[in-house]
């Protein structure tokens, strides 16, 4: 769990995470143990520094639906910003250790261990200046500032209150956007510099959210859609400022980082694609990998895992190929698999309408698997147009924890022919039900564990949860014809995939046309998607990792338990014990099933 601030919802705001990891249920409810006094203290203390964190963090606030700071935003990409956040986590690292570990125990003990190595983690990372990287195809200040301001957003746009807060919290977008250009520049001196690969796809980005008239813009979304109760005056004086504020800040802010990055930073990007081509970059690609995957395996054994994964999937593919009667290669199926018109969509609607109906028919068989689910609502929805382009297939996004915005699942219909039937089962499972759905939601409403757990997590678990969801399948009544078995085998081989191809880019010197073509050899992927995820391990090195190392640590626990108990084992108590405590680091869980199995072979 990495406690730098700018790694939480900041990080998300800004590029550093596909999505905000969060944690999960405690084991022991609060009130039936009772705590010592220095376990006390540490809940007290804990608590403080969630309350620091959101005032020095306020879009984290903002993301968890706590409304007391939807006005502010610091520039986070300051310089300034970056030393309060290094003293915070040296600060309340310090107050937490002096406190000290000894005599806790259960959950006390789990929260303090979390906490410590998420802090080291955090610091030992700041010495590696991703800042100077500010701006990528899969995330910025510009693509952010505009989710924020279009009113579809984290951000509320239900009373007065709330369209006052984005007009002050809008008006920091400008210096931020000169401090981005500013941190660019320093790169470019320091031979720190995005690809050109990636660049190229951001001016087309800019392009888009680019509007001379205020009222064709994104961030006119909000007046469009002012609720119809509002006082005239009110009206009257809201209109005139956004329009003020979007043509006289905003507009003018995206034109210069735009002209910034056409005429001065694209000449400066590099050829090269990988993050150990940069200065130190061997040692950044290595901590970014125990980062991400919460393990001490290193890029080399972590890209053997992935080949060895690839061969054994493909052998489980070979054998849907017989069932169906299909003849020809394995590479003469995936290409039958892309280009079948049988497995389009042939509207958004219909697309939508397919996502949909999974809901009902997931949802009967979660009983027999699950014990725990979250109270929290979902919904699914379309991407929206303006980054369709570049978002990945399907993402969710956690529910408020007021209740007022519901857990949604985003599935994205640009280029619809590269949307197969065959693939919704499967992201459907890992995105929304029982993936990330339950295990995030389940951990936001979990009170009696630290907020720093509740809203904090680590990727390597909850991509690892989403990527388990997806094998249970055929247990949730999907999978029930081997077109849709190939799509969940074609997805886990898609992760297996990942572990070879990002090692390859960022410690072995593949090109992005390399992975590519790796892809498409030993997928079925469209060459759309393809060149997506590509494009999307080279801006996030090491966060593709996770996925595969979470599930395989799951699945290895779950056949550990099966084996220990035998008749004894009961699956819906396996998943209530995994995903109660939340997104913890991997040997963290396997501690805990452990302690699991020993009891319940004692019980």
């Amino acid at each position: 769990m990495n406690l730098r601030p700018l790694t939480l919802a900041v990080a998300l705001a800004f590029g550093a995470a596909a999505l905000p990891a969060l944690a999960a249920p405690a084991t022991t409810p609060a009130t039936a143990v009772a705590k010592s006094a220095k376990a006390q203290k540490l809940d007290a203390l804990y608590e403080q520094y969630w309350e620091e964190l959101l005032q020095l963090n306020p879009l984290q606030a903002t993301f968890q639906g706590d409304p007391r700071y939807n006005d502010r935003m610091p520039n986070f990409l300051s310089a300034d910003f970056r030393k309060k956040s290094h003293d915070f986590t040296v600060k309340w690292l310090d107050t937490i250790q002096k406190v000290g570990s000894d005599g806790l125990t259960g959950q006390d003990l789990l929260s303090y261990e979390i906490f410590v190595d998420g802090a080291k983690r955090s610091l030992e990372g700041e010495k590696f200046p991703d800042w100077m990287m500010p701006v990528n195809q899969m995330g910025s200040i510009a693509s952010y500032g505009a989710m924020f301001g279009s009113g579809t957003g984290p951000q509320p746009f239900k009373t007065v209150k709330d369209y006052d807060n984005w007009l002050k919290r809008s008006a920091v977008l400008p210096a931020m956007f000169d401090t981005a250009i500013g941190n660019m520049r320093e790169g470019m001196k320091a031979g720190v510099v995005q690809p050109r690969a990636l660049m190229e796809k951001v001016i087309p980005q800019l392009d888009a959210l680019i509007k001379d008239d205020p009222t064709q813009t994104l961030f006119w979304g909000p007046i469009q859609n002012m609720p119809k109760d509002f006082p005239a005056a009110d009206r009257e004086r809201l209109t005139t400022a956004y329009r003020a504020m979007i043509a006289d800040q905003v507009m003018p802010a995206y034109k210069r980082l735009r002209t910034f990055i056409n005429d001065e930073y694209l000449p400066a990007t590099r050829s090269s694609v990988g993050l150990d081509a940069l200065p130190d970059g061997k040692a950044w690609y290595a901590y970014a990998a125990r980062n991400s995957t919460t393990t001490n395996r290193t890029p080399e054994q972590i890209h053997q895992i992935g080949l060895d994964e690839v061969a054994r999937i493909h052998g489980e593919i070979r054998k849907v190929m017989q069932q169906v009667g299909f003849k020809g290669s394995l590479q003469d199926f995936f290409q039958y698999m892309r280009t079948e018109p049988k497995f389009s969509f042939k509207t958004e609607d219909e697309l939508l309408a397919y996502y949909r109906g999974l809901e009902q028919k997931v949802n009967a068989g979660i009983p027999k698997q699950f014990s725990l689910v979250p109270k929290s609502p979902f919904e699914i929805r379309a991407v929206e147009p303006f980054r369709a382009k570049s978002a990945a297939g399907g993402e969710y996004m956690s529910p408020s924890e007021d209740g007022t915005r519901p857990g949604i699942f985003y599935v994205n219909t640009y280029d619809l022919p590269s949307r197969k039937s065959w693939d919704a089962e499967d992201l459907y499972l890992h995105e929304a039900i029982p993936g990330h759905h339950f295990q995030i939601a389940l951990q936001q409403e979990i009170t009696t564990m630290p907020k720093f757990r509740r809203f904090g997590g680590e990727t390597a678990f909850a991509e690892g949860w989403g990527l388990y969801a997806e094998s249970l399948g055929k247990d949730l009544g999907v999978y029930q014809d081997p077109y849709s078995y190939f799509g969940y085998l074609q997805n886990e081989l898609w992760r297996a995939i990942r572990l070879v191809t990002d090692t390859g880019l960022h410690s072995k010197g593949w090109s992005r046309e390399q992975v590519i073509k790796y892809m498409l050899d030993n997928s079925a992927e469209s060459e759309t998607q393809a060149t997506a995820e590509a494009e999307r391990y080279i801006a996030w090195p090491a966060q593709a990792l996770a996925y595969k190392s979470g599930e395989l640590k799951i699945k290895e626990l779950r056949r550990r338990a099966e084996q220990a108990l035998g008749a004894k084992f009961d699956v819906r108590e396996f998943h209530a014990e995994v995903l109660k405590d939340g997104a913890v680091p991997l040997d963290v869980l396997d501690a805990k099933i452990d302690r699991w199995i020993a009891a319940r072979k004692a019980g």
